[in-house]
């Protein structure tokens, strides 16, 4: 997909100690490369606080709106929309047939569309600062997401044509490969890479995902605390990442964190 920029250990010096030794980088799209798991998050609340108001759970405190923090990266954060919407409305008590699980999933997806193409998403400054200095460092880079957007997502934030290869929830869906915290995902990127697991970094900001970095053998597991809300770190830390950081920009200079 890219041309290198650099080979060897070229300006990797700049890098954390943790990201020196490593041969390739797979990074979660959503809420790690784009602003977008707010997005998602909004769209998962407006859809399942549908639900709710019209199938109330017998127990009135579990018909409660979906927190967009804590629901969404305990629930659907780095899932598959079929696979996150059924955790959900289970944790709330139901027990919502096949059938609704897809409607809720379609209206969200829905919702997610509009706001994407009315809205657009960015980069995060600090992930680019990251992702140009790994590929000077001859670093090679995938993008790996649940998210049928994923493409779309990076190629209106312009940094598409800094990864070597992308695996999204389309080739996840070809493939059959298992959605997180399954590490398939990840493992596909780094077989595509070239690279074996234990010589490679995975950076992520969804509890399923870095579970899905420690459980597929990584060498590093990089947990993204955006939210730096109660305990979300030390939950990175508790489900598998080694590191946890507030922005990927720490990860580069002089204070990087060993």
């Amino acid at each position: 997909m890219t041309v290198r920029e650099g080979s060897g250990t070229q300006g990797r010096d700049t890098l954390a100690p943790v990201l020196r030794d490593v041969r390739a980088v797979v990074l979660d799209t959503d809420g790690v490369i784009t602003d977008s798991a707010r997005v998602h998050a909004a769209a998962w609340k407006t859809a399942f606080d549908t639900y709710l108001r019209a199938h109330p759970p017998e127990d009135a405190d579990q018909g409660r709106p979906f927190d967009e923090r804590d629901d969404y990266l305990r629930y659907v954060d780095g899932r598959p929309r079929l696979d996150g919407a059924a955790a959900f409305l289970v944790s709330r008590g139901l027990d919502p047939p096949a059938e609704a699980v897809r409607e809720v999933a379609a209206d969200k997806e829905r919702l997610y569309t509009g706001m994407l193409r009315e809205h657009g998403i960015d980069a995060y400054p600090g992930t680019v600062r990251l992702l140009r200095a790994l590929r000077r460092g001859g670093v090679s880079l995938a993008a790996a997401s649940a998210s049928r957007h994923a493409g779309e997502l990076l190629t209106g934030a312009k940094v598409l044509d800094l990864f070597d290869t992308l695996v999204d929830g389309g080739e996840a869906a070809r493939l059959e490969l298992p959605g997180k915290p399954h590490p398939a995902l990840f493992l596909e990127a780094v077989r595509r890479l070239g690279v074996p697991a234990d010589r490679a970094a995975v950076v992520e900001d969804a509890l399923a995902g870095v579970e899905a970095g420690r459980r597929g053998g990584f060498a590093v597991v990089v947990g993204v605390d955006r939210t730096a809300g109660p305990g979300t770190g030390e939950a990175l830390l508790r489900h598998g990442a080694h590191l946890v950081v507030r922005d990927l920009g720490e990860l580069v200079g002089a204070g990087a964190p060993r």
